[in-house]
């Protein structure tokens, strides 16, 4: 029960957001490159450690309020399924982990990206996330230290498109999570004090407009010289298909389903987005490769 309860706490479900840091490499060419495609392995396991520690010490600060949220009660520390010394002892486990994958495994330049997720997120728990827009910015922050890490890892170069991209689909995930906690909130739960700078009319309006710009901002990406010249095709817009068609999906579960409270059980529950999401690696991996 307790070993179930471990794994409960690392919330593993919650490394799937750790997939940004395979795109560098997706994108860069790299896929033949073995050792670029294992030391991004590295990588990925390493942001998985530094995830589930961050997710821990947050748990740790928040179990009392957890008790009283109507999904969050259920987590080990909130339900007493694990005591705050066990909780501690398996955070400090993963940062071992990380520490060790770090430094004999991942270049210098990694310890600095993946000590800056950890620091934001310490500074996030502490108070960040309780101040309205500075929440959603964090969030959106630590993916593009998931791309940073992925393209560090595999020594791969950035194109701005996909630091752009990534922050503003960031962006949309983490206002459709608040737009969620505001109709608990409109339950009579209580939320995070976040909250009082929302409301579903400004939510709703902010979400309609980073989908927008994601639209525009991919169109554009794919049209543009450097992307055709470095890809050598011209017909990199047909995968902007699968991107609307997510964004369409993803804004019809916030807005009609009502159940985008967490974008990591959403992607894994909904059937659609994952025949998009696959689609669209599917299409892209034909073009550039």
């Amino acid at each position: 029960m307790k070993s179930k309860a471990a794994v409960k706490l690392a919330r593993p479900h919650q490394y799937l957001k750790n997939g940004f840091i395979w795109l560098p490499l997706f994108f860069g060419y790299g896929l033949g490159n073995m050792d670029s495609v294992i030391h991004t392995l590295y990588a990925f396991f390493g942001f998985c450690c530094a995830a589930s520690f961050v997710y821990i010490i947050n748990d740790l600060k928040d179990a009392e309020s957890d008790r009283l949220h109507p999904v969050k009660r259920f987590r080990p520390l909130a339900a007493n399924e694990l005591t705050r010394a066990e909780a501690i002892s398996v955070s400090l486990l993963f940062f071992l982990a990380l520490v060790l994958i770090s430094v004999f495994l991942l270049p210098v330049s990694f310890w600095w990206i993946v000590g800056g997720y950890i620091v934001l997120n310490l500074l996030y728990s502490a108070f960040l996330k309780h101040i309205a827009v500075i929440d959603i910015i964090c969030i959106a922050l630590g993916f593009v230290l998931r791309i940073f890490a992925g393209s560090t890892a595999a020594h791969i170069e950035n194109s701005p498109w996909i630091i752009i991209m990534t922050f503003l689909i960031a962006l949309f995930l983490a206002l459709a999570k608040r737009r969620d906690d505001l109709l608990l909130s409109d339950d009579g739960h209580p939320m995070r004090k976040s909250l009082d700078g929302y409301n579903r009319e400004f939510v709703s309006a902010a979400m309609v407009v980073m989908a927008s710009v994601i639209i525009v901002s991919y169109l554009l990406y794919t049209i543009s010289p450097e992307v055709t010249a470095k890809h050598g095709t011209r017909n990199f817009y047909l995968t902007s298909f699968w991107v609307i068609a997510g964004l369409l999906r993803y804004m019809q579960i916030t807005f009609v389903e009502e159940k985008s409270g967490s974008p990591t059980v959403v992607m894994i529950q909904d059937l659609f987005l994952k025949i998009v999401v696959l689609c669209w690696l599917v299409s892209v991996y034909i073009l550039i490769y």
